[in-house]
């Protein structure tokens, strides 16, 4: 029997009895190096592995754009940036709900995490649905929806970890997840006017607000456009790198924070301690995943599925439906960090033997991805949503995001048969 095997069922097994997916993979991985190289290398190579993670460059990324992340919604730009899409949006029939996409579109090209996204706008649109006596279900649904742009929608820490572990340039995957999202935003918007359509009591319509009022929200956006522009245009035209992108995104939160007198030295330690407790989670989460990974791949698991690839007469196109399909299926049982980095060491060289593009499979996979985090059992945008609307049952919530996650799968279907979709602009790039 296959080493990699018995070391798959077991990593289910303890993944089910409860165990964190960080402490099951570095387990399992190390048991399986062990069975393989012996105990003196499988412990050497588990070292190198945190070690080399650690003081990895392009992982210093991740701190700093969580802490821009977590800048961001301290100076409260969330607030603005809704009443911005609320002017121009809110006078239509499910302006509100449409507002409500587009702001958590803006709010994810400075966050780069889909809980906080949720979480966010939760908070700020929510009284706005319910004040103009919106449906819960479509309220609700946008908000979960519209909260899992935040780990497409550029800068994404989802998709610096799958660049380090398909080592993949993530200044292009940055850039890649650009055209996706917006699609992303264009079919939620598209979700909420068919369900507007078919139950126009679902989404009243607010009032029509002058011209001159809807201008002067937009002045409310202009920090953040701009730290959007400078942090994502300046990588696009080669100025810098993503890590300098991450820095100085990170130095425009604190300084925009710190001209909307929104920071104390108490809520400043607060957010340092949030990033540096979400940091070393996701570093645990990694180096879990690499030291299983180097399991897999000296165990020979790739070459493996490869060679089923090559045996089972399928075309490319149907072994990436198939592996598409697993991806859906865990969705309903992982959340997303965890999904994605347990997955892209086994199907990313399938994947690239099959002749697709890596950047492209990694927009794919975040796609799937982003499905997975409003499908039941698991949905943690559902969750999060919960906290906000605890008076509003799961069921109900779930209903309602039914027409966004169609959204999803036509969005999904768009990016698999036009790849250009997703490879124009990094093609592009400087």
């Amino acid at each position: 029997m296959e080493t990699w095997l018995p070391g798959l069922v077991i990593l289910v097994v303890v993944m089910f009895a409860g165990v964190p997916i960080a402490v099951a993979m570095a387990a399992v991985g190390g048991l399986g190096l062990t069975m393989i190289l012996g105990f003196a290398p499988a412990m050497a190579m588990v070292g190198q592995t945190t070690f080399d993670t650690g003081l990895s460059y392009p992982l210093s990324v991740v701190p700093l754009f969580v802490l821009m992340g977590n800048l961001v919604t301290r100076a409260g730009l969330s607030d603005e940036l809704y009443a911005a899409c609320h002017a121009w949006l809110g006078h239509r029939r499910g302006g509100l709900a449409m507002a409500t996409a587009v702001a958590c579109g803006g709010f994810s090209a400075v966050c780069g995490s889909s809980l906080a996204t949720a979480a966010t706008m939760g908070k700020v649109a929510l009284p706005q649905m319910r004040r103009y006596k919106y449906d819960d279900g479509l309220a609700s649904g946008v908000i979960a929806a519209g909260g899992t742009l935040g780990i497409l929608i550029p800068p994404s820490v989802i998709l610096v970890l799958y660049g380090v572990t398909a080592q993949q340039d993530i200044a292009k995957l940055f850039i890649a997840g650009i055209i996706p999202g917006i699609l992303g935003i264009l079919g939620y918007m598209a979700a909420v006017w068919l369900v507007c359509w078919r139950r126009p009591e679902a989404g009243p319509p607010a009032e029509r607000l002058p011209y001159r009022e809807r201008f002067r929200a937009l002045a409310g956006v202009a920090g953040i456009s701009a730290l959007f522009a400078l942090v994502i245009g300046g990588i696009y035209a080669g100025v810098f790198t993503a890590t300098e992108a991450a820095g100085i995104g990170a130095s425009g939160a604190f300084l925009i924070a710190l001209a909307r007198r929104r920071l104390t030295l108490a809520n400043l330690l607060e957010t340092l301690s949030d990033t540096a407790a979400t940091t070393t989670m996701m570093f645990m989460v990694l180096i879990g995943a690499l030291i299983f990974s180097n399991f897999v791949n000296i165990a020979g698991l790739p070459a493996a599925l490869s060679g089923m690839a090559a045996a089972s007469d399928l075309p490319p196109w149907g072994i990436l439906l198939a592996v598409l399909g697993v991806y859906l299926c865990l969705g309903m049982v992982l959340e997303s960090l965890s999904m994605v980095l347990l997955t892209v060491p086994i199907f990313a060289p399938m994947m690239a033997a099959l002749g697709y593009d890596l950047v492209w499979f990694g927009i794919v996979v975040v796609v799937v991805t982003e499905i997975s985090l409003i499908t039941p059992p698991v949905g943690l945008n559902v969750f999060v949503l919960k906290t906000v609307m605890p008076d509003v049952p799961l069921g109900r919530i779930f209903r309602g995001i039914v027409p966004f996650i169609l959204a999803d799968i036509v969005r999904l279907a768009l990016i698999v048969a036009v790849p250009s979709l997703v490879l124009l602009l990094p093609g592009l790039m400087r």
